[in-house]
């Protein structure tokens, strides 16, 4: 049953193009900017949601159905999910033995015998206890804690608090199989998640009823099942108003609209189902052709955390949540795993450097739910749902847990390989090993466009190094052992196959000028303006950079030069443009993830061109 691979690993019989490496096979540095990342999470974040489970009440809501707590229940119906993340979190991170410990402990003392763990139904709620699929969030609780039971089965799993998880995790698919499988209630979730969950579990234990759940699960969305009593009468919220299949634009609630793909895409290469993998890029194409932000951002309306009509993408009204930028991540990985195309790897680049990054403050302990590409002067950022900084924690605390856990197993998704080759998609700075070879990459990417690889140690025989070039990139070059090669890049992929020895070099140079971007003219929200980017950072101007001017009042002038400034306080490279308002001043934007650092204040992405 050992898999000591990440989150998500194809079995040998599924469509795949690419393979996981296991998770050992690479180690990122902590100098590097996703191993510092990875860092922080280990020594701010995952501390922080452990304290924030224990004051918030998640772990009292839990003692309540064993009665070691008398209080009421706290927070959302669903805040045992937040436990199992971070619980998660903590597994693939490898350390927080006794938060591990106690938690499994607990979750197996609350767990019904028949497998049930929800904790709001378990006491007070009985009578309602799968009556509320739309709205209960049943089965998407049971999918986290099964994606935190398969963390453990992949990195610890003799660990006895591991076995006990696990053990509580199956019981209640278990449960699930039984009243939801074949011959069992026709019947779907309102939040997708257990899908993927399930075929994970499939995975890590070989019982092919969790995997034919999954498809079931997948195939029954689609068809009216959540009534049309659904959230305002809307059956698109849940994405339950057509067939996955044949669907033809992506709708509804982001989180769930990602987070079901993403479990249909493991369905499909499961079950060698092509027509729903294709259906799968074919909503990919239209998520990503008129209803994604610069950042990979993903939900235009506030109302229902929703996609919105294609090309509607204001700036300031950005929802781009968190979670729906992870899931995004998440689907991109999976589908970067079945088809091998480069295209996916640009898009996690894209999410990760900018959507997901930005969520999270460089003390690792705040957090933006929303992400907005725009914030006005004399913003009033009282309320939760739109901050001007970023909170400790909210109401809905599904953001915080989930960026733990994604960190936590950020290495497992820099590579993949096989006996035949390597394939890099994340540069930075570590170690990665496949087929008996090991490459040591050195490089300040994303700063800087030079990416150097070392062989540390060869097989011996033929063997394929495949380095992405990303889409934003013109002009890429390489040059093994001192000598220029040629750069064929094919569907993103520059491929270099030898018999490579110890000591060999590969210095692979993207270049990285600075880009003004221009908007889709359907945009009608940013018409009239550009965007500053570099490599793959999307810019910003913040209010900390041009103190005494009015935020709004500021142009940006196109035709000047944009020059790279590496003497920024807060940005390791800083882009100095020219803006004019009553007066033309050079002034420094700062990668829009960094923002908000500084204190609150107006920001933007898409800045007015002058006339």
């Amino acid at each position: 049953m050992h898999n000591p691979f990440g989150p998500a690993v194809p079995t040998d019989r599924a469509i795949s193009a690419l393979r996981p490496l296991p998770a050992g096979a690479i180690r990122l540095d902590r100098g590097g900017l996703l191993g510092g990342w990875q860092e922080r999470n280990r020594a701010a974040t995952l501390p922080h949601c452990i304290e924030r489970l224990h004051e918030r009440g998640n772990l009292d809501n839990l003692h309540r159905v064993t009665g070691d707590f008398h209080g009421p229940f706290v927070g959302w119906w669903f805040a045992d999910t937040d436990v199992h993340k971070t619980l998660e979190a903590a597994l693939w991170d490898g350390g927080f033995a006794g938060f591990v410990a106690d938690a499994a402990e607990l979750l197996e003392k609350v767990q019904d015998p028949d497998g049930y763990l929800v904790s709001y139904f378990q006491a007070g709620e009985r009578d309602r206890q799968w009556r509320e699929l739309p709205s209960s969030h049943e089965m998407y609780t049971a999918g986290h804690l099964v994606q935190a039971a398969v963390a453990g089965a992949r990195t610890a799993p003799a660990d006895p608090a591991v076995q006990q998880l696990l053990g509580v995790a199956r019981r209640f698919a278990d449960l699930l199989v039984e009243r939801f499988g074949a011959g069992g209630e026709d019947a779907v979730d309102g939040h997708p998640e257990v899908e993927t969950a399930l075929v994970e579990l499939f995975r890590v234990t070989g019982h092919r009823p969790y995997l034919d759940l999954a498809a079931r699960l997948v195939d029954l969305r689609g068809h009216g099942l959540l009534g049309p009593e659904s959230r305002f009468g809307q059956r698109a919220y849940y994405q339950d108003h057509r067939p996955v299949r044949d669907a033809t634009e992506v709708t509804g609630h982001v989180v769930r609209q990602v987070y079901l793909l993403a479990g249909a895409v493991d369905v499909a290469v499961e079950t060698g189902d092509s027509e729903l993998l294709r259906a799968a890029e074919r909503l990919w194409d239209s998520a990503l052709a008129s209803k994604t932000y610069l950042t990979g951002g993903q939900g235009s309306r506030h109302r229902d955390e929703a996609f919105g009509d294609a090309y509607e993408l204001p700036p300031d009204r950005a929802y781009a949540e968190t979670c729906a930028a992870i899931g995004s991540f998440h689907w991109a990985w999976r589908l970067l795993l079945a088809t091998g195309r480069a295209r996916y790897a640009d898009e996690m680049e894209r999410l990760l450097y900018n959507g997901i990054a930005g969520s999270t403050a460089t003390s690792g302990t705040a957090f933006f739910y929303s992400n907005p590409l725009q914030l006005r002067t004399g913003h009033d950022g009282s309320d939760e749902d739109a901050p001007g900084e970023r909170l400790a924690w909210y109401k809905c605390a599904c953001c915080p847990p989930n960026l733990a856990r994604l960190m936590a197993s950020l290495h497992t998704y820099a590579a993949t390989g096989d006996a035949n080759g390597l394939q890099l998609h994340l540069y930075t700075p570590g170690t990665f090993s496949a087929g008996g070879h090991t490459f040591t990459v050195a490089t300040d990417y994303p700063w800087d466009e030079t990416i150097t690889l070392t062989v540390g140690s060869s097989a011996g025989v033929p063997f394929t190094l495949s380095l992405r070039v990303p889409a934003w990139c013109a002009d890429a070059r390489v040059v093994v052992n001192g000598t220029p090669a040629a750069a064929f890049v094919e569907d993103g992929h520059l491929r270099l196959e030898r018999v490579w020895r110890a000591g060999d070099r590969v210095e692979l140079v993207l270049a990285m000028a600075p880009r003004l971007v221009t908007p889709h003219p359907r945009v009608d929200a940013v018409r009239g303006t550009a965007a500053l980017a570099r490599g793959p950072v999307v810019y910003c101007l913040e209010h900390a950079d041009v103190p005494g001017r009015y935020f709004e009042d500021l142009h940006l002038d196109g035709d000047a030069p944009i020059e790279v400034r590496r003497d920024h306080p807060l940005a390791p490279v800083a882009l100095a443009v020219t803006v004019r308002d009553e007066a033309t001043v050079t002034v420094p934007a700062i990668p829009y993830f960094l923002w908000a650092n500084r204190g609150p204040g107006p920001m933007r992405v898409w800045i007015p061109l002058l006339p």
